[in-house]
């Protein structure tokens, strides 16, 4: 590990990429996930916003989602892949408060959004009748707010009471991102009473939306499971596969992170683990919800279409 001499108020991220090769390869990686990302999210905003067949309470979530992601990797991307060029690995005490902040802040409004999708899609398949009633545009914009909102709050009372922490120690986060169980190891004060307020918000924002949402999903399964059409079963199979993929792959790493007793957690294991729901997760969704629908699929060619007999 290399060694920094604290000399101000300044954190110093140690990073993601050694500085070897390999450490450059995957620093190139990540360059072209985080431009796929910006590129695929953006597109899907767009898709949604110009197709009139996505103007459905489902695609417009699904936007937000979109949005989401587009912030969430740009929060955490641009900073450390211009701190492996420049050699400049510092970030000041502000700006690692606003990282923390605007990073909780899209993490817990994204859990409360998949909880959002996964009951718009169990409300669809389960009670078609009665969608259009419970998913209004009115419930999807209450939804939407809801979730910025609680996300929100949340990471103001995080962020507020990390940094009232005295850091006495060295201000060296073995983390390419000013994560919160990360940064606690730095603290010079006992923390057990905000250790045990950081597990009941990830029970709060974490186990109990993927509770909720293994239990919709369940649910949804045993009614395709009932259905007479076969074209019916194959779409609300393709849909909520698409869902069940994204919420493993963005909730699992995430409780496994922050539910890690301190004294089994790892700086290495943890920032692999936050490889996935901070850079793959962003690039991932908009590719499976893409790829793997048939009505995106459908609106990419429209849209495609009326720009090329536009331009003729």
């Amino acid at each position: 590990m290399e060694n920094y001499t604290q000399t101000s108020t300044d954190f110093i991220l140690l990073g993601l990429f050694p500085p070897t090769r390999i450490g450059l390869f995957f620093f190139i990686v990540i360059i072209l996930i985080f431009l796929m990302a910006l590129f695929s999210n953006l597109s899907m905003i767009l898709l949604i916003f110009l197709d009139t067949h996505l103007h459905t309470p489902m695609y417009f979530l699904l936007s937000q989602l979109s949005l989401i992601d587009l912030n969430y990797i740009s929060t955490i991307v641009p900073k450390m892949a211009s701190d492996y060029p420049s050699g400049n690995k510092s970030i000041s005490f502000i700006g690692c408060g606003v990282q923390s902040c605007f990073f909780l802040n899209l993490a817990g409004a994204e859990t409360l959004l998949l909880i959002s999708m996964a009951y718009d899609r169990y409300m669809a398949i389960c009670f078609p009748l009665h969608y259009p009633i419970r998913m209004s545009k009115k419930v999807c914009v209450l939804m939407i707010t809801g979730s910025w909102i609680m996300g929100l709050v949340n990471s103001c009372a995080h962020t507020l009471y990390d940094f009232r922490i005295p850091y006495c120690r060295s201000r060296t986060i073995n983390h390419f991102f000013c994560d919160v169980p990360t940064m606690l190891t730095l603290a010079c004060m006992d923390t057990w009473v905000y250790e045990y307020t950081v597990f009941v918000s990830t029970i709060l924002f974490l186990v109990f939306p993927f509770i909720g949402t293994a239990c919709s999903y369940g649910r949804v399964l045993f009614t395709i499971c009932h259905m007479r059409s076969t074209e019916g079963r194959k779409k609300a199979y393709s849909t909520c596969s698409s869902h069940l993929t994204v919420v493993t792959l963005y909730f699992g790493p995430f409780v496994y992170t922050y539910l890690r007793p301190r004294s089994f957690q790892s700086p290495t294991e943890d920032k692999v683990l936050a490889v996935f729901y901070t850079i793959l997760t962003p690039v991932l969704n908009p590719i499976i919800y893409s790829l793997r629908n048939k009505e995106v699929m459908g609106a990419l060619s429209r849209v495609i279409q009326r720009f090329c007999s536009v331009n003729m």
